[in-house]
């Protein structure tokens, strides 16, 4: 029986970035994966493929060019499920050749099967009906998440899907229902609309993506609709069910809200939140506890109630994402093995990649309103940066939210081109305490999207002046 001082359940960013941070401690590590491939959801269904698809439609789509060239503008006229499909297929074989390079330059055990605790350091590993027992000191879960699929949809893949059947698509529909405004189904019912799918949204808050700050979220919303995205806010979809269309004989899907209204298209994706996996860990051998959504709880270190089993990524909940799944590794293997921690979990950007991009790091207004924290906003639009205008960027803002009283930066909110990576700038800036006195006096490059800092502070410093 083999005996590790970490093991890590999942290969995906969070269990990746555990066991090469234990590996680079001198521990022994294993990673346990039950799929046939590295990445988790990551690589394999969710962020790395959604990711690809979004890229070959934005190209061949000629969607970012569109503002200079016109609307007619197009790099392919006729775009097939295969051209899409072909750039994420190559992307995500290259992330599984990363992945398991890393893991073999840090000697790093991959062992395929599922895993299951029998005690609370023994645990058995379940493939093609063979058991291998391995021991551990200590244990990381980044088993992950599936979409929730609730028994009363139809799902068959075909017409009615989850976000992991949109990606096996047979061919590219005229119309689609997307039910669910979070990061999936907002990021999939822009992509599929920038594609020239009728795309109708339901949304049961009455906004997409509750989360952002409100000014974003209404810029996003505009430009949904203005790319031809129905959506249903302040909505609840009562019954789902597939019906043959009486003009053509086709199957259809027809979804009736609580409202009453019947909404009709070829196909609907489903995407109302995620389900954890943790039911067939046989936690209960060792006395972790999950919530009926099978997540779990942990404290400000990755803990469960268990000490020594720590649980990191999707599996604990919100925020969800690849890039602070990989921190939540890397911070529960430094606590197990007593290394200094600095991290800044306030200050994680979030990016969707919707169409346009969005990020945001620090509060927004609404939050800052309700804590009674006196600010001022700076704004910066792209199309007064020279930069924003080679690229046609007719859309772009940078928002930064200012103290009023120590000018310090308390938030940092980005629509258009290049927000995701934008949004680092001010995250670094707010990460040393720093003040929008430092973009005011800074040099950016010119032409870059950097330089909307500038504007933006001098905007917020105007504000601030005239008070």
């Amino acid at each position: 029986m083999r005996h590790y001082d970490c093991a890590v359940i999942g290969s995906g960013p969070a269990g990746q970035r555990a066991a090469i941070q234990a590996a680079k401690l001198d521990k022994s590590v294993c990673v346990i994966e039950k799929s046939q491939f590295v990445g988790g959801v990551m690589v394999n269904t969710g962020t790395i493929p959604s990711k690809a698809l979004r890229e070959a439609v934005m190209h061949l789509t000629g969607h970012h060019k569109q503002g200079l060239y016109g609307r007619n503008h197009r790099v392919k006229r006729d775009i097939t499920i295969n051209d899409l499909a072909s750039m994420s297929a190559n992307v995500i074989r290259n992330e599984w050749n990363v992945i398991q390079d890393a893991f073999d330059r840090n000697d790093v055990d991959l062992i395929w099967g599922k895993a299951k605790f029998e005690g609370p350091n023994l645990v058995v590993i379940e493939k093609d009906g063979e058991n291998e027992m391995i021991t551990a000191d200590t244990f990381i879960l980044g088993v992950g998440t599936r979409p929730a699929k609730p028994e009363n949809i139809p799902f068959d893949n075909e017409f009615v899907m989850c976000s992991d059947g949109l990606l096996k698509l047979d061919s590219i529909p005229k119309s689609m229902i997307v039910v669910g405004g979070g990061v999936i189904g907002t990021e999939y019912a822009c992509i599929m609309a920038t594609l020239g799918v009728r795309v109708t949204l339901v949304e049961g808050r009455n906004q997409v993506l509750g989360f952002l700050d409100s000014e974003i979220a209404e810029s996003l919303q505009y430009h949904m609709r203005k790319t031809g995205v129905t959506l249903r806010l302040n909505e609840k979809v009562d019954s789902i069910e597939k019906i043959t269309s009486e003009r053509d004989g086709h199957t259809m899907v027809e979804a009736t809200l609580e409202s009453g209204k019947k909404l009709h298209a070829e196909c609907l994706l489903y995407a109302v939140g995620r389900q954890g996996v943790c039911g067939e860990l046989g936690l209960d051998n060792v006395g972790v506890s999950y919530d009926d959504r099978e997540r779990l709880k942990v404290n400000e270190n990755y803990q469960t109630n268990v000490e020594h089993i720590y649980a990191v990524g999707d599996v604990i909940g919100f925020p969800a994402l690849a890039s602070t799944s990989m921190e939540q590794g890397r911070i529960a293997v430094c606590h197990a093995y007593g290394q200094p921690i600095h991290s800044m979990p306030d200050l994680f950007p979030y990016g969707v990649y919707a169409v346009p991009e969005l990020s945001m790091v620090g509060k927004t207004e609404q939050q800052l309103t309700k804590e009674g924290v006196p600010y001022e906003a700076g704004i910066a639009h792209y199309s007064e940066v020279a930069r924003g205008q080679l690229l046609g960027d007719e859309i772009g803002m940078l928002k930064l939210l200012i103290h009023q009283d120590t000018r310090k930066i308390v938030g940092v909110h980005c629509i258009g081109t290049g927000a995701t990576e934008l949004v680092h700038i001010g995250q670094a800036v707010m990460a040393l305490g720093g003040t929008v006195d430092y973009f005011i006096h800074n040099v950016f490059n010119y032409p870059t999207l950097a330089e909307a800092y500038k504007i933006a502070a001098l905007n917020g410093s105007n504000k601030l002046a005239n008070m």
